[in-house]
């Protein structure tokens, strides 16, 4: 009796161990609050008061309100993979006005691979000893770039 309880909390464990993580980031869609947003009628107050602050605004223009949605998937220790996405991209005119909504999906992930352990950058190599002791000497003296603050390095301007 006692081997055959272990087995089944054993296979019950297991069992718990495959069973799929579903994860939800970003905003919570509404469809039909996303679809009440319309250009030429609604303005940005009543796009805030309709889908509330969104994920985040243009950095450019000022223009533009993004607000994404992501559910992801994974068993055990893998990655996360996406399985949907949401883009809703919100545009505005100078005076304030919905010029324009655009929504996207998962088409518009990109996947980056890193390049090796290391980030390839122009310049010189330099080992490890050259990085730790290149700079003894150098650091305050007298026309050396990056000294002790003035132009002739004695913290006088």
């Amino acid at each position: 009796m006692r081997p055959l309880l272990i087995l089944s909390l054993l296979v019950g464990v297991t069992a718990a161990g495959c069973a799929p993580l579903r994860s939800h980031q970003g905003y919570i869609v509404d469809a039909d609050l996303v679809n009440s947003v319309q250009p030429g009628i609604d303005n940005r107050q009543s796009v805030l008061a309709t889908l509330g602050t969104p994920s985040f605004t243009s950095q450019f223009n000022q223009g533009d309100w993004y607000y994404i949605a992501r559910d992801s998937r994974n068993y055990a220790y893998n990655l996360p993979r996406v399985r949907e996405q949401l883009t809703l991209q919100i545009s505005f005119d100078q005076a304030g006005n919905v010029s324009a909504v655009r929504k996207s999906g998962i088409e518009q992930i990109a996947n980056v691979t890193p390049y090796g352990k290391t980030t390839p950058t122009l310049g010189r190599e330099r080992g490890f000893f050259q990085s730790l002791f290149g700079n003894i000497g150098t650091v305050g003296a007298p026309g050396a770039t990056g000294g002790a603050g003035g132009p002739n390095g004695s913290g006088r301007p």
